[in-house]
């Protein structure tokens, strides 16, 4: 009678535990930029799409936009959302991110150029993961100092 409910917890917890660890990841797949509900910075592009995906143990995360002049903007980041700063590639402003995982919908981000800190935010699924909000702080360029939030719709 024992060894089967000691087997029948080994299961459970087992199962449990593969449950946690396949959980789906809600920040991964398709998120386009929902214009009516964000409050875009006026002197800055904006990221119209950004797909989020798997890769083994780290994410990929693809940006594709516009910059403040309307020209198109394109960016892969791949790191891990451990706090550390991974190098992205591609024409944005910023050069690096750190992804800090908060919870399990939520991400703090800071966006870097060249060693320097740009801005901090934060990227939060919503509860039903449809929609995703990116709020961010930062300074442009010029030491401008801005606040945007980006509302996007899971494709």
């Amino acid at each position: 009678m024992i060894k089967t409910r000691i087997a029948v917890v080994a299961a459970a917890l087992w199962f449990a535990g593969a449950a946690v660890c396949f959980a789906a990841n809600p920040h991964m797949g398709t998120w386009k930029l929902n214009e009516a509900k964000s409050k875009l910075a006026p002197d800055l592009g904006k990221n119209t799409t950004v797909v989020y995906a798997e890769m083994k143990d780290k994410m990929k995360v693809t940006v594709d936009g516009v910059d403040k002049n309307g020209k198109p903007t394109h960016s892969v980041w791949v790191g891990k959302p451990d706090g550390k700063a991974y190098k992205s590639k591609g024409n944005l402003a910023w050069d690096a991110a750190v992804y800090k995982v908060v919870n399990d919908r939520t991400y703090d981000l800071t966006g870097m150029k060249d060693g320097k800190m740009l801005w901090t935010g934060k990227s939060t699924v919503s509860a039903d993961g449809k929609s995703r909000t990116v709020t961010i702080d930062g300074t442009d360029a010029n030491g401008k100092k801005f606040k945007a939030k980006a509302v996007y719709d899971k494709a």
